[in-house]
């Protein structure tokens, strides 16, 4: 195996040791932010703000994972407005996914394996429109889960066909857990990158070495992923995988998709306040990106 480690470690993807330890951080300097996910609504979106400030807790990023072509132009606009306010991210799912068209095969146990993919040419411009009808709404983070499609939509952004301050992460419904994917999708221009969600930490790690881009860690689950929940990993996460998004609140949904109420809402936040009493506790030395930093993707 010397022969194949060797090749690796010369196109970038070395083999990582047991004490292994990010040094890699955001522009701001920090190591970990947070990140909620599963926010469908403003009315959903407002009550998860409130409650952070209730809390002293900041939120950097809130994502919605239904899809854009499910929002109206006025909830995205109170989203928007909500995310310029309270000075966070604000990441929109796009639409059209092969769950979501005529495929049979996606519904099936064996067709699962497309996941949230596009199928066909049709699609795959219906979801360039989604994306398209998001940014001219102001939005300025995109949630993706097809390859082909972030290939297509880093070409429009450089050459202007949409804002070039857009970032784009990768769900973990895309299905990618090693360091040679991840590299890849740094390549096609990714931004911030969520492996699947059961990797072990000198998986994360071997990752995270391989990259400079932020990763996406899931510090708990809804029931349909796993619903297993990794909160005193969080310590181990923000070591090897810095910079990284602590995703925190999914154990409140029963599935992705899900629409969270005001009251799920001000519970995820209660999920958040348990995560930062681990850090707090275990590793009191790390890092938060400070609140409403330069390099946040705040909407327009």
């Amino acid at each position: 195996m010397d022969d194949t480690k060797e090749f690796l470690k010369n196109v970038g993807i070395g083999e990582v040791r047991d004490d292994f330890k990010s040094s890699k951080r955001f522009s701001d300097g920090g190591q970990y932010r947070f990140e909620v996910p599963g926010i469908q609504s403003p009315i959903a979106m407002s009550a998860l703000l409130k409650e952070s400030f209730k809390n002293n807790i900041f939120i950097h990023r809130v994502t919605q994972t239904k899809g854009i072509m499910l929002l109206s132009d006025d909830e995205i606009k109170k989203m928007v407005d909500l995310a310029i306010n309270y000075g966070c991210e604000l990441f929109l799912s796009v639409g059209p996914r092969a769950t979501y068209d005529t495929s049979a095969t996606a519904h099936t146990k064996e067709g699962s394996r497309i996941g949230y993919r596009l199928r066909g040419y049709d699609n795959l411009v219906y979801a360039i429109e989604d994306v398209k009808r998001a940014c001219d709404l102001g939005v300025r983070g995109i949630l993706l889960y097809d390859e082909g499609l972030l290939w297509v939509l880093n070409k429009m952004r450089i050459e202007g066909e949409i804002p070039k301050n857009v970032h784009f992460k990768l769900s973990a419904h895309a299905g990618h857990a090693n360091p040679a994917s991840a590299v890849m999708l740094e390549e096609m221009g990714l931004n911030s990158l969520n492996p699947v969600r059961d990797l072990q930490i000198p998986m994360i790690a071997a990752i995270r070495n391989a990259i400079d881009i932020s990763l996406d860690l899931h510090t708990e689950n809804p029931k349909s992923t796993g619903g297993f929940i990794r909160h005193y990993e969080v310590p181990s996460f923000i070591d090897v995988a810095s910079p990284v998004y602590l995703k925190t609140g999914g154990s409140v949904a029963a599935n992705h998709n899900w629409d969270t109420t005001e009251k799920e809402a001000i519970a995820r936040i209660k999920q958040v306040v348990l995560v930062k009493r681990v850090i707090d506790s275990y590793c009191p030395d790390a890092v938060a990106s400070p609140n409403q930093s330069s390099d946040l993707s705040i909407p327009e």
